[in-house]
């Protein structure tokens, strides 16, 4: 768990992804031995929630929440929707564009609160939207989840205005709302993909009136210190 904000926290339940980013600034801690939570470590985060009622809001991260079975999904959703204080749930995942066949009946079920829940899809470039990709995020769309898109800066991957643009234009295609631009965390092997943050704002000024406001996301970088994003821009 990780609890930097007053009013919202981190909900790590297992360290395994569909794929491993060689960008990721989680990169030396998520692996194939997938960081599973045991049944105590999770009912003692789940109690933390409980016992916190500060805390209006959950972000389930990881790894990535939706490699978990749709039961064990079921259950921590289902833990915490129920708690009164909670009006929030949020779940980070590279699966719908990475192994859309997990986005089953039985997790899409899993996925169905009363507790208003957003699913931020991570992708970087629009060709990681392969044709099964639609048809998954359609069903989480139908089935009450707000879509919202993540990605990261970098280079030679989407930091041209031409990458960006199409980016953004399939995330809203695919009923997703560009919601971070993240400048890369400054993590142990990841220097190729920085990106100056100068460029970036270069690249989104550039966007600017060709893409319509919904298709715009904050570009952000997290405190080295560990104070939250800050937003880098636009500021002209």
């Amino acid at each position: 768990m990780v609890h930097r904000y007053p009013d919202r926290a981190l909900l790590k339940p297992l360290l395994a992804c569909p794929v491993y980013c060689r960008f990721c600034f989680r990169r030396e801690h998520v692996g194939p031995d997938g960081g599973l939570l045991n049944e105590a470590e999770l009912e003692a985060a789940l109690t933390w929630f409980e016992t916190h009622p500060q805390v209006g809001e959950v972000i389930l991260t990881g790894g990535d929440p939706l490699m978990l079975s749709p039961r064990r999904l079921a259950h921590i959703l289902g833990r915490l929707a129920a708690l009164p204080h909670i009006h929030t749930l949020r779940i980070h995942s590279r699966v719908p564009v990475a192994d859309p066949g997990r986005i089953t009946p039985a997790m899409l079920a899993a996925l169905t609160v009363e507790t208003p829940l957003y699913l931020c899809v991570h992708a970087n470039h629009a060709q990681e939207f392969g044709p099964e990709a639609a048809p998954a995020l359609r069903a989480l769309h139908g089935a009450g989840l707000v879509l919202l898109g993540q990605s990261v800066l970098l280079a030679g991957v989407n930091d041209s205005e031409a990458a960006l643009e199409a980016l953004f234009r399939t995330m809203l295609a695919h009923r997703i709302k560009p919601y971070y631009l993240h400048a890369l965390d400054p993590a142990p092997g990841t220097a190729r993909f920085a990106v100056p943050d100068a460029r970036g704002l270069e690249l989104l000024r550039g966007l600017r009136g060709r893409v319509s406001g919904l298709a715009w996301p904050v570009f952000v970088r997290e405190a080295p210190s560990g104070g939250g994003k800050h937003p880098l821009g636009p500021a002209w």
